[in-house]
């Protein structure tokens, strides 16, 4: 049969995910393959050998002001309102979430996943109550919420943002200076919470819950992109554990949830304008995922990585003509931020000078190096491990598209780590990259998906419970 000519700038045609268990192998019955397991557990002792040496540099008295090495966090076992109701919504994802995402209607499938998404990561912030749980977390003296009375609009705050981020500003008569988490990213995510007030969605219980619904989105549009890049069965089957995601500890409440939302639907608009077979779609998608991707550079200086999913993009799908959109989208951005008095690399060199001073010159980059990638498995879970072992030994039996990005993600958290811009603390800034390596997920046989998922929802339902977390 003679094939069909490719008209000229027509999308390339993506290989499609079986619908059958990719490079399915003898083994992969109910139970979990050995090699599976051996991953998983050598994971474990990775994750105890970076939580031994942290306790002894803690005994030795050096200041890596982490209390419970890998993580940011302090032993307190506790339950809390949200307990029964995170119980609830893993027993039904685990129960229903798979054979659902096989079979219902893409937009309900999506707007269904975003919904449990949200469910799963307010349920779990409740454990530790409304108050401490949610309203307070973005509201302390280091927080976002903290510096509003400071400014008057998001206009007049871009105008004064950068004398204000060091100690000492550029006038000698100003006193002072934004508070850690403002000071230490760009006015983007401050606008957004100037913003949220302005409109009357005030103090932190609003924007804690803005934060979750942003956050919680983030596996919608990692599905999106998916199937745009025609990997619509493999998205499926990767959805239950974007559900489930261990790293919903930290998307409720921190604002690298938030930022993990923002720039997953960038990538995703790009992939759309990718897939779009009329040039006017192209068009408006690529515009609006350069603006969306592009804001999310102005929420995080470290997001500047994220550009790694972008290129993963178009490089699945060589579509070269929504670079045009997607760039003009993005100068829109840096024209706004920089008109307004914002030039971002100049912001990208105080905070290198801020953060030299910080507690990360007490951290050993010897130590974070290696147990970053610790903290990090706690937010990806083991059956992201799991998933990522059989991506490295069936690269060929996965769509194109998903392999890149997921390559993107594992790239995006070695940069991070090696750059020594991030020592601790990753579980919750790594977010952006790590909701892309739970992709991975989707390569695990159909009948042993419920037991993975159980074994994420444990590993969350534990953290939650056995820990507490500034954020």
């Amino acid at each position: 049969m003679a094939s069909t000519p490719v008209e000229a700038g027509a999308p390339v045609p993506m290989p499609v995910a079986p619908e059958t268990d990719p490079a399915p192998r003898r083994g992969d019955g109910f139970r979990p393959a050995l090699p599976d397991l051996l991953s998983v557990a050598a994971a474990v002792v990775f994750v105890v050998l970076a939580a031994r040496e942290g306790w002894r540099l803690l005994d030795a008295g050096v200041n890596i002001f982490v209390f419970f090495p890998p993580l940011l966090a302090n032993w307190e076992p506790h339950t809390g309102p949200g307990t029964p109701f995170a119980v609830l919504v893993a027993v039904a994802v685990v129960a229903f979430g798979p054979s659902f995402a096989a079979r219902a209607s893409w937009v309900r499938l999506m707007f269904a996943a975003w919904g449990a998404a949200f469910a799963w990561t307010l349920s779990l912030a409740m454990v530790d109550g409304w108050q401490n749980g949610v309203a307070t977390r973005l509201a302390s003296d280091q927080e976002y919420l903290y510096d509003l009375p400071r400014v008057t609009g998001i206009g007049q705050m871009l105008s004064i943002f950068s004398d204000h981020i060091l100690t000492t500003g550029q006038d000698p008569s100003q006193t002072w200076f934004w508070v850690t988490h403002v000071g230490a990213h760009p006015p983007g995510a401050f606008a957004v919470f100037i913003g949220l007030d302005q409109i009357g969605l005030s103090g932190g219980g609003a924007a804690g819950v803005v934060v979750m619904l942003v956050g919680a989105s983030a596996a919608a549009a990692t599905a999106v992109t998916l199937k745009a890049l025609g990997a619509e069965d493999l998205a499926r089957r990767a959805l239950p554990f974007a559900v489930l995601f261990p790293g919903a500890v930290w998307v409720g409440v921190s604002a690298d949830g938030m930022f993990a939302g923002v720039l997953a639907w960038g990538v995703a608009l790009l992939a759309l304008a990718t897939a779009a077979s009329v040039r006017g779609a192209t068009v408006a998608y690529g515009l609006a995922g350069g603006l969306v991707a592009t804001f999310s550079i102005y929420l995080s200086y470290g997001l500047a990585i994220g550009v790694l999913f972008p290129l993963a993009v178009l490089a699945a799908t060589r579509r070269w003509s929504i670079l045009a959109p997607a760039l003009a989208g993005a100068a829109v951005v840096v024209a706004a931020f920089t008109l307004s008095g914002f030039w971002w690399l100049d912001g990208f060199d105080n905070v290198r000078l801020i953060y030299a001073g910080s507690i990360a010159q007490d951290r050993p980059y010897e130590y974070f190096v290696w147990a970053n990638i610790a903290a990090v498995l706690f937010a990806l879970g083991p059956a992201v491990v799991a998933g990522l072992r059989r991506l490295v030994t069936h690269p060929r039996a996965v769509p194109v598209g998903a392999v890149l990005l997921i390559a993107a993600g594992v790239l995006a958290v070695a940069v991070a780590d090696y750059s020594g811009m991030s020592k601790a603390e990753v579980e919750r800034i790594w977010l952006p990259f790590g909701v892309w390596l739970v992709l991975a997920c989707g390569l695990l046989p159909r009948r042993q998906v419920r037991g993975w998922l159980v074994a994420q929802a444990l590993l969350a339902l534990a953290l939650n419970h056995l820990l507490t977390m500034p954020w």
